[in-house]
Parts: structure tokens; C-alpha cells; sequence
């Protein structure tokens, strides 16, 4: 008998709501439709209009891609980046305990430092007319556009950068590709790269002092030649033999650094670069944003649903005021 009664009240509730709903159907038609035309006006108008005037302009995401080796990082690297934990939280980044080297470029990209490039790069503070605190400001506003993320499975870093101006958000991108580039040829964390470099330079000054111990060996000869007939010929003579050490000295250095310079050269391509450019970010030709139709949607459910909890809301108003118990009470609160 008991559970007979309960599936009636059940019926009865479920008509009940029906019947409220059904009662309130020209409101919650007429809320629902205004929304959805409403949404869609403002869509076309927002996208007919310019970007600089519209009020819901086309953005566009151009992308940088970059491969980084974690596998080359080191106790060393996680050692630095808990030195700068301080400047971490500071930045809004956490860094995790065995960091690597992507966790350090997503650092990078948040660091004053290198908003503050990007800022008197592209001169944002007259950009956006920042006049109150506008180095705080500029920094703000790129941290919103500036999204740096890791792909962990293959290791690829990406930097992106959205604005409703495609040509200057791909400038932007290319700009923190080169300076992170450098930033990490700074760091010193590419042993092999550095020691090429060094080694290229030490190459390039054996060489010069080659060619500087062989000119001045030319023109002992020619003084030689022309002091054949005086009494200086031992001199010279002498002269002629510290060159001639010198520069066979100089000579067999330059033959090992170049062999020492090709050997590294058959390593390094053996190895993975720790920071590699694979694709330098291209104007794009799509927007990322905004979705318009999702919006759409979105808000016309949203009215919907509004317009469902408001007739309900009328209703348990309007059953308040027709219960006599209910009015008193609400009477008597008010007199107290």
C-alpha cells in the first residue's frame, strides 16, 4: 500500500512540474529564442565589424616548435633550478623536484627577463597605451597571450602567443624561439656545442698566427738575401730559425685542433642537440577563437535553462501568495 501511494505522489509531482512548465511555456519560449537571437546578432555584427572596433574579434594562435633533449639533464639542472625556486614562485611556475630541460624553458618564458625583452621589442607599452604601472601591466598582459607547454611523450616544446593581429602574434612567437635559443646557449647547458665553439675560435687564432709567423718569415728571407753582403747574416740567420719553430709549433697545434674539431663534429651528430629548432611559427590562416556557433549554443542552453528555473521561481511565488498561512507568517515577519 505504502509503495502504491509513493509511486502516486511521484505521478503527481512529475504532472505538477509539467504542469508549471506547460503553464510558463510562452515565457520560456519567448526568454530561450530572444537569447539565441540575441547571441547571434552580436556574432555577425562582431565578426562583419573590424578587429580593431569589433567587440569579439577573430584571434589567431601561431605556433614554434622545439625538440629538447631531457635525457642529456643532470643533477646539475635540478640543482639551479631549486636556486631559483624563490623566483619560481614568483613567476607563477612550480618547478618540480628532478627538472628538466623543458621545465626550464616553461621557467624561462615566464620570467621577468624575457617579458620584459618581448615588451621593448615590440614596444606593448604604447602598444596597449599602458599608463598606470605599465611595466606590471605589459607583463600581465603577456602571460594571458604567451602559452608554453611540453608534449611528454615526444618531448616537443611549443610557444604560442594569441592576438587578434596574425603577422604580429608569428613575430612575437619567432622572437621567444630565438631569444630561448640563446638563452640556453648562455646557460652553457650544450657541453658538445660549447666545446665546437671553442674550439672553432681556437682554430680561427692558429690559424691567423700561422699566417702572421709566415709573413714575417718571408720578409727574413728577403732581408737575407738582400744582407747576404754584410756581417748580419748570423743574426738573421738566428731569427730565421725561432720563426721557422715557431711557426712548425704553430702548425702541428693547428693539425690537432682540427682533428680534435672533426672527431667532435662525428660525435655531435651522433647526438641529439639538447635545443633544437623544428618549426619557426608561420602567419596562420585560421583563427583559433572565438567559436562563435559554441558560444551560441551555449548561451541559448543557458537561457533555457534560466527561463526553466524562473517559471518555477514564479510559480512557488505565485502558490505563496494564494496560501493564507504562508501570506500571514510573511505579515507577521514583516511587523516584527
Amino acid at each position: 500500500m505504502n509503495e502504491e501511494t509513493q509511486k502516486q505522489d511521484d505521478e503527481i509531482s512529475l504532472i505538477d512540474l509539467f504542469a508549471v512548465l506547460w503553464h510558463r511555456k510562452v515565457m520560456i519560449i519567448t526568454i530561450t529564442l530572444l537569447a539565441a537571437i540575441g547571441v547571434v546578432v552580436y556574432s555577425l555584427i562582431s565578426l562583419k565589424l573590424p578587429s580593431e572596433k569589433s567587440f569579439l574579434p577573430n584571434v589567431y594562435t601561431p605556433k614554434a616548435l622545439m625538440l629538447i633533449d631531457n635525457k642529456s639533464s643532470s643533477g646539475g639542472l635540478s640543482s639551479m633550478l631549486g636556486g631559483m625556486g624563490g623566483l619560481a614562485s614568483i613567476a607563477g611556475v612550480n618547478i618540480p623536484v628532478g627538472s628538466s630541460y623543458s621545465q626550464l624553458a616553461i621557467f624561462l618564458v615566464g620570467t621577468n627577463s624575457m617579458l620584459d625583452s618581448i615588451v621593448d621589442e615590440f614596444d606593448l607599452i604604447n602598444r596597449y597605451k599602458l599608463e598606470e604601472s605599465p611595466r606590471a601591466s605589459s607583463r600581465k598582459i603577456l602571460k594571458k597571450l604567451i602559452k608554453a607547454e611540453v608534449d611528454s611523450k615526444s618531448g616537443v616544446f611549443t610557444i604560442s602567443f594569441t592576438h587578434k593581429d596574425p603577422v604580429f602574434a608569428r613575430d612575437v612567437v619567432n622572437y621567444c624561439t630565438i631569444y630561448l635559443e640563446k638563452r640556453f646557449d648562455e646557460l652553457g647547458l650544450d657541453k658538445s656545442k660549447i666545446e665546437k665553439e671553442n674550439l672553432e675560435v681556437n682554430i680561427d687564432n692558429t690559424y691567423q698566427d700561422i699566417q702572421l709567423l709566415e709573413e714575417e718569415s718571408r720578409d727574413l728571407e728577403r732581408l737575407l738575401v738582400s744582407a747576404s753582403s754584410s756581417g748580419k747574416i748570423p743574426a738573421i740567420t738566428t731569427d730565421v730559425n725561432r720563426i721557422s719553430l715557431g711557426l712548425a709549433t704553430k702548425r702541428q697545434i693547428y693539425t690537432q685542433l682540427k682533428v680534435q674539431y672533426e672527431m667532435l663534429k662525428i660525435n655531435m651528430a651522433s647526438e641529439k642537440p639538447i635545443f633544437q629548432i623544428l618549426e619557426m611559427a608561420e602567419v596562420p590562416d585560421q583563427k583559433s577563437g572565438p567559436g562563435r556557433g559554441k558560444l551560441c549554443i551555449i548561451v541559448t542552453f543557458a537561457a533555457g535553462f534560466f527561463a526553466v528555473f524562473l517559471a518555477f521561481v514564479l510559480n512557488a511565488v505565485s502558490n505563496i501568495k494564494k496560501d493564507p498561512e504562508a501570506m500571514a507568517k510573511l505579515k507577521g515577519t514583516n511587523e516584527k
